[in-house]
């Protein structure tokens, strides 16, 4: 058992619930947690230490399946080079057709 939590570190709740600690506040005494389904929650340190001494709260191993958390859809990836999905066209960038040079006074 880990004297004091760290970030990255993961763990289970007796009802078998994985989280991550995201956040250490040592000024506020506070670690913040976010478990697997993306649920944040806050933990006062005593309260911590407390649940860690009785067992409602036991290290645990990173899930395998990383992207319960952060909602990665595979649609919503973009394409890696060479996938078969990039097309000659060029696609136009959000400043394209931006003159830097150009006086604000002179924009009508």
């Amino acid at each position: 058992m880990s004297a004091r939590p760290e970030v990255g570190e993961w763990y289970r709740t007796r009802s078998g619930d994985t989280f991550e600690i995201v956040a250490v506040d040592d000024d506020d005494g506070t670690i913040e947690v976010q478990y697997f389904d993306g649920t944040v929650e806050e933990f006062d340190l005593d309260d911590w230490e407390a649940q860690r001494t009785n067992g409602d709260i036991t290290d645990s191993e990173a899930p395998e399946d990383w992207s319960g958390s952060v909602d990665v859809e595979t649609e919503d990836e973009a394409p890696t080079p060479n996938s078969g999905y990039e097309s000659d066209q060029q696609m136009a960038g959000g400043l394209d057709g931006l003159d830097l040079f150009e006086s604000p006074d002179a924009i009508s």
